[in-house]
């Protein structure tokens, strides 16, 4: 039996939305998650202290140097800036990182992501390519997973007033 290594490509971080591939960057930052915590020093016991967990706080992504074949992140910008309820614009986001063999090595769900900011390059007169130098999403919830096999974001529910069910 041979020991077969999955080689992660590591150049490019590919962005799937609604279960379709839409755009490769060659930058990912700011994945992550903190808990609050609340210190409590109880009387008596001067050699310890009690440590509260409180709500967690997710970093805001920021992908960077992005190609796509369209203009599908743009125009979820463009409906955030017109839209008064910005509650059903939030999308399930996965980004994706690929072996050599086309394989999923590993998936971040960012749940009920919101883009925040988004920049254009410079203009080239001898690109096809929509270019994006920069896309910062801010999310409500997290996973990570590993050989998925690819594609699907994961689908999240909410009740009315816009809590994960």
């Amino acid at each position: 039996m041979s020991n077969v290594l999955n080689y992660v490509t590591a150049n490019r971080f590919y962005v799937e939305m609604e279960s379709t591939l839409y755009a490769s960057f060659t930058e990912c930052k700011g994945l992550g998650v903190e808990i609050d915590t609340e210190t409590y020093k109880e009387g008596g016991l001067n050699d310890q202290q009690r440590i509260f967990l409180k709500q967690a706080k997710f970093t805001p992504v920021t992908l960077s140097r992005g190609l796509t074949e369209d203009l599908t992140f743009w125009t979820w910008m463009e409906n955030i800036l017109r839209s008064t309820n910005t509650t059903k614009l939030r999308r399930n986001i996965n980004i994706l990182v690929f072996n050599q063999a086309g394989e999923t090595m590993q998936c971040w769900t960012l749940i009920g992501a919101v883009p925040t900011s988004w920049k254009a390059p410079g203009l080239k007169a001898d690109s096809n390519s929509v270019a994006i130098e920069e896309l910062v999403l801010a999310y409500e919830g997290l996973t990570v997973t590993s050989k998925t096999g690819g594609g699907g974001a994961i689908d999240v529910k909410r009740d009315s007033y816009g809590y994960f069910i």
